[in-house]
């Protein structure tokens, strides 16, 4: 997630896209699996960088779900 979130930043200051953060954060939650971007929709993220911190979160704990058996 974190280095999604790099390689974003990095491109659109290379293409000299100027957005503002809400335009940002839409694009983040509709580029994101959609399970961790149904979390983060619940979650109050006022920065773009807690959303990032919020979803690696998720993104492990689904990730420790899938690999627990039963």
């Amino acid at each position: 997630m974190d280095e999604y979130f790099k390689k974003m930043e990095i491109a659109m200051i290379q293409a000299n896209m100027i957005e503002d953060r809400e335009a940002i954060t839409t694009r983040f939650l509709n580029w994101m699996n959609r399970d961790i971007a149904n979390v983060l929709e619940l979650q109050h993220c006022v920065e773009l960088e807690d959303m990032v911190h919020m979803a690696t979160k998720v993104e492990r704990q689904i990730t420790r779900k899938g690999s627990t058996r039963f």
